[in-house]
């Protein structure tokens, strides 16, 4: 096949996860696209229900005929205190992968210029008026790339940022003691052993029999699939759930790190997703980071001259994740308690304003100056020294 009969596309998006499908969805929705080609190649077929994204809202979205349950009440607990928060006027709101998956591409099937391909990405090249893209059968040019395939290497082969994981292991349950309260999330609970790392457990019940029950972990090593799964049935055990069935399992790995992804930004070529550093570092949260940047990103492109390069902008919530980061990666087990300083008496709506990074700088005050202060006064001269060192 010489180069005049490699298939040319406007955009190639490299992986179909949430921050791509998420952006296409808006590049339909904007009317703006609809002269333009655009394939998605990606090795997964997206047919199952592999995952689950959990945000606060406000008001209702773009993803509400998806959402599959909404919580007004979460619960936060440690080993010393459990309290009740009420939400409002937030609501915590639950998607399945699969619903998401489907629903956006439905929309993208009746879109002709739109293609779809199931292989998997070997090779992508930038070159001067265009960008190629190798798969195992087949190979395409395109004038821009959005790539959301993560290379674990690249934030975990370097030591200037910490890299931790959010890693989780999950049990869709239906048990047959009425042991949920289907109106409340346990958004954290730190009751269950540390071990010297940070380790809670995470609830959302959709029935007072049904819930799927997370075990999950901050923290730099993962463990082995049976340790996550004992400390699940433990706590099931404590909620008093004496039978039950396993109808689904789901398990992750969400790298947290403040490792500059958009660095490898190019002219032609944009990472996106994980991949771009779109996820919430701080937390591991993703699908309202993602919904952000990919409406950023449709307004971006739709400019003049546009580089891909010039896309990122960073904030102070980035070097606040550091300092979190920092802590964590260096005494794990501080985890609850800086989460607990928060919870125990903060505002939750505070909170979630902070975590949405959308408060003042008054406001973050109030918020940070709950948490323990020595351990981010040492990590902020950690990180000016590291900043100056680097200059």
């Amino acid at each position: 096949m010489n180069s005049s009969q490699i298939p040319h596309f406007d955009y190639i998006f490299t992986g179909t996860g949430l921050a791509s499908l998420m952006t296409i969805y808006k590049m339909i929705l904007s009317g703006k696209f609809s002269d333009k080609s655009i394939l998605l190649l990606d090795q997964d077929v997206k047919k199952i229900n592999d995952r689950t994204w959990c945000f606060w809202e406000k008001e209702e979205s773009i993803w509400n005929s998806v959402v599959s349950k909404k919580w007004d009440l979460a619960f936060f607990a440690n080993e010393n205190f459990r309290r009740d928060l009420d939400l409002k006027p937030y609501s915590y709101n639950k998607i399945n992968g699969l619903d998401f998956y489907n629903f956006v591409f439905e929309v993208t099937s009746k879109h002709p210029n739109i293609t779809f391909l199931n292989e998997k990405v070997t090779d992508i090249n930038e070159l001067e008026t265009h960008v190629f893209v190798g798969t195992e059968q087949n190979r395409y040019t395109c004038q821009y790339l959005f790539n959301s395939i993560y290379t674990k290497a690249f934030a975990e082969g370097q030591n200037k940022y910490p890299v931790l994981q959010q890693h989780f292991v999950g049990w869709f349950v239906k048990t047959e003691e009425e042991v949920f309260n289907p109106e409340e999330v346990t958004f954290m609970d730190f009751s269950v052993e540390q071990k010297g790392n940070t380790r809670f457990m995470y609830v959302l019940p959709t029935s007072k029999t049904e819930a799927l029950v997370e075990y999950t972990l901050f923290s730099e090593k993962l463990l082995s699939k049976e340790e996550y799964e004992n400390e699940i049935q433990i706590y099931l055990k404590k909620l008093g759930a004496r039978q039950y069935q396993i109808l689904e399992k789901e398990e992750g790995s969400i790298p947290m790190t403040c490792y500059p992804f958009w660095e490898r930004n190019t002219k032609r070529v944009l990472n996106i997703g994980t991949a771009g550093g779109w996820t919430k570092a701080s937390t591991g949260y993703t699908f309202k980071s993602s919904d952000k940047k990919s409406s950023a990103l449709v307004e971006f492109i739709q400019q003049k001259d546009f580089q891909m390069k010039n896309f990122h902008k960073k904030s102070k919530f980035w070097f606040y994740d550091l300092l979190l980061l920092d802590i964590l990666y260096r005494k794990n087990e501080l985890g609850s308690s800086i989460f607990s300083s928060l919870f125990k008496k903060g505002n939750p709506e505070l909170i979630f304003k902070f975590l949405d990074e959308e408060t003042t700088f008054s406001e973050d005050v109030k918020v940070i100056l709950k948490c323990p202060k020595i351990p981010f006064i040492k990590a902020l001269f950690r990180v000016i020294f590291l900043s100056n060192k680097s200059n």
